[in-house]
């Protein structure tokens, strides 16, 4: 593929709803592009895109795609990102690199759940904004539902373009607003030159009128001459277009159907016209490496290069790739870029771009350009890499937080150093999870985006690294703490023969304010306990809080006061007062009203009106208080507070009880008291497991 300048490049990410056709809108692409000899589908494991066994298998998208294009004197580098809210990472990444988001609707649904979550993060991006209303040729598919249901989601900003000649089965054709020309397909696909039907005339003049409108205010000028003749010319229209996408003003709406090919070689038309390039966008949010000043990055081919590694991939045939866009400068085959992060010199001996599944040469990567480079020596996802000298970083993508977690343990004794390796490596291309071993609970835990993804990963594990693990329900990181206060002396005394062991020590055991921690107070007045042994008595309480006495959990917010005790000039030691400290907490503690607490996450769930009652009433099963509902188009975000021992599998029973519409996300609050009744059977759980040995 020849290198294009940076005004002739287009990078595009598609966007949408699971199920609402992107990837086949990327395969049909691909064929009219003349990538492919025909068109692929997901659904016969066909896709040109969707080549994975995993994808395959589940006929849906799981990571990004990169298809490049050349199409009209223009090079478009289409993202196609996944639909499952599972891999919204990927979908983050995308809006890193590119500079347009083409969000498809499908007909038959409109504006879904998973649109309005992809569109809540698109808005905090600097991306131009468009929308492909797909699969029109379905049963009772009306467009002008669909346009407005957009406009209601979305604001007056988004704009019609065109409109579709017939209806559901009777789609045949669109008419081009802004040329006021007609076009009909035939049954490959083929567009012909028509008359703009005459029962929409008035429909087209309307929408046309809407444009103008739309377009005259993507530019002050022509909002002017706008008042003053109340029309604009072509011209004018194209230029105002052009102005609002660029500043997010305006967001075209195009129609057509993927699976028929109608309507995709004028939405490619469009892109190549339209669609802005990285020079006309904003540049990225950037620093001086290891500072917080920030400093601008122009897509300036000739000048210092700056690249982002947006991601990475390890595939067994082609081996490790990392994918990046080229803000400033031009990357050749033989550069030598130094990694931003890590210091590491690298070499970019060769540089690709891919067509789906197919890897193919690339001359160079100026600016505004995404490549891929293989076999990089230390570089990870999110790392910047530069010219020599020049210290300029990029920020990283933000990713969701995990919604789910699941303590992981590998099948097989002694693979745990190869499972945490292989965890490792799918990181490096999926930053979306984490794996985290707790001491307390002593657990291998992993946080992931839901079920889908676990699968995915766990698959991916055994596939790559042979590697079977087993999952069960994580432990839940329980707190202690007090509500009373208590007194209580602890002596410690030992004579086995030979110098003994003597520790005295009286300490006050009550409440600290919640979340304020353990503080120890040394309150020993005249000597009674020497100096050099009180540190001995705090770290004897601090080791004893790490197992409390109900359900040996760690003991949070409490204050402890060393206020008397005694020694004995030979026989008293560090050891012998560590001992008595423990000791003393240990009695105490089960005086002082002792409860047992549990960590409280916030959770919005967003579902269709239908479903909200059912959602709520299981929230509240889960001993959940609902903070509050607010509308979001047809949907309801429901806010609540819910401990997390009651949201194990909640992914799951959320998708059954809403057909799969419904969606969540989920972050920690605080901590608060276990109810008595809940309390006592996790307190004998713990027991249990104590004396079978299990903990």
């Amino acid at each position: 593929m020849k290198e294009y300048p940076t005004d002739r490049i287009r990078n595009v990410c598609l966007a949408g709803q699971r199920g609402c056709g992107k990837t086949s809108l990327a395969d049909t692409i691909a064929f009219c592009a003349g990538i492919n000899t025909r068109i692929g589908r997901p659904d016969d494991g066909s896709s040109l895109l969707d080549y994975t066994e995993a994808e395959i298998a589940r006929k849906t998208s799981i990571s990004s795609k990169l298809l490049a294009c050349e199409w009209e004197n223009t090079k478009i580098n289409l993202l196609d990102c996944p639909g499952h809210t599972d891999f919204m990472g990927e979908l983050l990444a995308g809006l890193k690199v590119c500079d347009a988001v083409g969000i498809v609707i499908s007909a038959p649904s409109g504006v879904e759940i998973g649109t309005l979550l992809q569109w809540n993060k698109i808005v905090k991006s600097t991306v131009a904004r468009f929308f492909f209303v797909n699969k029109l040729e379905n049963e009772n598919v009306k467009w002008q539902t669909n346009l407005d249901s957009i406009r209601e989601a979305f604001g007056k900003q988004a704009v019609a373009v065109q409109i579709p000649i017939g209806e559901a089965q009777s789609f045949r054709g669109l008419v081009d607003l802004l040329h006021l020309k007609a076009y009909t397909f035939d049954a490959d696909g083929n567009r012909r030159d028509s008359e703009v039907p005459a029962d929409l005339q008035n429909m087209v003049q309307k929408e046309r009128d809407n444009l103008i409108e739309v377009a005259a205010e993507g530019d002050d000028e022509l909002l002017e001459k706008y008042f003053e003749q109340g029309t604009l010319d072509d011209a004018d229209i194209a230029r105002g277009l052009r102005q609002g996408i660029v500043h997010g003003k305006v967001f075209p709406v195009l129609f057509g159907s993927a699976a028929r090919n109608m309507g995709v070689k004028i939405l490619l038309d469009f892109i190549a016209e339209y669609i802005p390039a990285a020079n006309q966008m904003p540049g990225p949010a950037a620093v001086k490496t290891g500072k917080e000043e920030t400093v601008g990055i122009l897509p300036d081919s000739s000048g210092k290069t700056v690249a982002f590694a947006f991601k990475t991939v390890s595939e067994g045939h082609l081996g490790e790739m990392t994918f990046v866009k080229t803000f400033s400068g031009t990357i050749k085959p033989g550069s030598a870029l130094i990694n931003q992060q890590t210091g590491a010199t690298e070499r970019a001996a060769q540089l690709y771009t891919f067509q789906g599944k197919n890897r193919i040469d690339m001359p160079a990567a100026p600016a505004g350009d995404i490549a891929v480079l293989v076999k990089l020596k230390d570089t990870h996802t999110g790392d910047t890499l530069t010219d020599n000298g020049h210290k300029v970083s990029i920020k990283g993508v933000e990713y969701p937080n995990p919604v789910m977690d699941v303590a992981v343990k590998p099948v097989s004794k002694g693979d745990e150093e190869k499972m945490s390796n292989g965890m490792q490596k799918l990181h490096e291309e999926d930053p979306t999870f984490r794996l985290s071993h707790d001491a307390d609970l002593k657990q291998l835990v992993l946080y992931a985006q839901g079920s889908t993804h676990i699968e995915i990963l766990t698959e991916k594990l055994k596939k790559r690294y042979g590697i079977d693990v087993g999952l069960v329900k994580p432990k839940i990181p329980y707190r202690e703490t007090v509500r009373g206060k208590t007194e209580k002396q602890y002596r410690h005394k030992k004579q086995t023969g030979g110098r003994g062991q003597f520790g005295d020590v009286h300490v006050r055991i009550e409440p600290n304010a919640r979340g304020a921690g353990f503080e120890f107070i040394d309150a020993i007045k005249g000597g009674v306990i020497p100096n050099k042994f009180i540190p001995a008595v705090q770290k004897g309480v601090v080791e004893q809080m790490q197992h409390g006495g109900l359900a040996g959990a760690q003991v949070v917010d409490v204050k402890v006061t060393l206020f008397f005790g005694s020694y004995h000039d030979v026989d008293s030691s560090d050891m012998a007062f560590k001992i008595a400290g423990s000791m003393a907490f240990k009695e105490g503690f089960l005086e002082a009203k002792p409860i047992l607490l549990e960590p409280i996450s916030n959770i919005a769930v967003t579902v269709p009106d239908e479903f909200t009652g059912d959602v709520m009433g299981d929230l509240s099963s889960r001993r959940g208080k609902i903070a509050g509902m607010d509308p979001e188009g047809k949907n309801q975000v429901i806010r609540a507070t819910v401990p997390q021992a009651e949201l194990y599998q909640y992914s799951v029973d959320l998708r059954s009880m809403t057909q799969g519409q419904g969606v969540y996300e989920l972050s920690f609050s605080h901590y608060e008291e276990v109810p008595h009744e809940v309390a006592q059977k996790v307190i004998e759980e713990a027991k249990a497991r104590r004396e079978a040995g299990a903990d």
